[in-house]
């Protein structure tokens, strides 16, 4: 089973328009789910999985519209059939409180593990992060890092779809070490302040489809990381949150590179960053090439465009003053960027002094600061061409 971002999901992923006879359909409240919101209805979902991942036919996992109160739970395969379709028919599902989730357990909430040809349609989560972000907002120092929502974790030829997940421990969505990943018509929410509330991490995967999607939280609206390739984040609204970045990369010296990432048709509005690459500043074997941001509006973005190569967050521990970066930004282009910067500096590149950015491309793009006035560009070891209008000025 392939998914592209363009196919008809309908005839590859709804097991329900298959013959009745062809299908098994399970309801996970016949293995014991409760959904008062209070009782623990993990074991039921996981004899619930147990039965359709052992079944050699497809097969249709129901939620009914209760709320469900679900302990860490992994979701492993493989499977006997390649066609397992979760349908949470406006269920929500709730999270423990942060200080009840198992040491063992806290990276993860809900973690889907070596998989093939799984579908989760609607559903909402219910991550109930504000009691750990007040700890970490307070300075104490004992708070854990906390527990992503939902993990896609080595597995292929998976569909999200209108999920909508709220008030993360962590990251909202992770999706690594995956292959042909579509996230489609995704909700995602947490409050500006809310600490290290990613909505969607991407590393090491290859085919993953993002689009149809808004996304207001407290950190990066996507990250992407190492390893990941040929990644399309499509009709997306951003913000609050700190825009879609590439990065941070760089942080070892042997590292996967990115490549081919498209972002089309995507909104800002209010955010720290818009379109940014970030690096740290120290020696890596990694890149980045094969990026193209185009169709991209701004609204009062603090930075619309940004490459820095010169991440150092903590100078004492992390190995990177006076050192340059060694990742390599190539092949680059910004195309049709429109809208508002919330600061005089709309284009900032400053790039490595030892691998200075290269092939980097801007074309029609039209940024202004406060009330139409004219916004400035930065360059530094940067090497590229303008076309078309580009405003602020180029300094490529």
């Amino acid at each position: 089973m392939h998914i592209t971002c363009f196919t008809s999901f309908s005839s590859k992923f709804e097991t329900k328009l298959l013959p009745e006879n062809d299908i098994i359909i399970i309801n996970v409240a016949d293995f014991g789910a409760k959904g008062d919101g209070k009782t623990d209805s993990s074991p039921s979902f996981l004899k619930a999985w147990t039965t359709a991942c052992t079944s050699p036919k497809p097969t249709v996992i129901i939620i009914p519209c209760k709320r469900y109160f679900l302990s860490p739970i992994v979701f492993q395969g493989p499977c006997n059939n390649s066609n397992l379709s979760f349908h949470f028919n406006g269920s929500v599902l709730i999270a423990p409180d942060y200080t009840k989730i198992p040491s063992f357990s806290q990276s993860y909430w809900l973690m889907f593990y070596g998989v093939k040809g799984v579908s989760l349609i609607g559903g909402y989560l219910d991550s109930q992060g504000s009691s750990l972000w007040s700890c970490k907002l307070s300075g104490q120092h004992n708070c854990p890092a906390g527990a992503t929502s939902l993990t896609i974790y080595d597995s292929k030829d998976i569909l999200i779809r209108n999920l909508i997940s709220s008030n993360a421990k962590l990251y909202h969505i992770v999706v690594h070490t995956c292959k042909n990943v579509t996230l489609q018509s995704v909700g995602i929410y947490a409050p500006e302040k809310s600490p290290n509330t990613d909505g969607v991490h991407v590393q090491n995967s290859i085919d993953v489809c993002m689009l149809n999607t808004v996304i207001k939280t407290g950190d990066d609206c996507v990250s992407i990381g190492p390893g990941t390739r040929n990644l399309k984040i499509l009709r997306v609204a951003c913000g609050p949150g700190h825009g879609i970045s590439i990065g941070s990369l760089g942080k070892e010296l042997e590292e996967d590179g990115v490549e081919n990432v498209t972002v089309k048709n995507v909104v800002f509005t209010g955010t720290q960053n818009g379109l940014r690459i970030k690096s740290w500043g120290r020696p890596s074997n990694g890149f980045v090439r094969g990026v193209v941001f185009k169709q991209v509006v701004m609204n009062e973005v603090q930075n619309p465009i940004v490459i820095d190569q010169n991440y150092c967050p903590d100078p004492l521990t992390s190995g990177c003053p006076n050192q340059n970066s060694g990742i390599k930004i190539s092949n680059v282009t910004y195309a049709d960027v429109k809208g508002t910067s919330a600061s005089e500096v709309a284009m900032r590149f400053d790039c490595s002094a030892s691998y200075p950015c290269k092939w980097i491309g801007l074309r029609d793009i039209k940024l202004t600061y406060q009330e139409n006035q004219p916004a400035q560009s930065f360059c530094r070891n940067i090497r590229g061409i303008a076309l078309g209008l580009v405003t602020p000025p180029s300094c490529l």
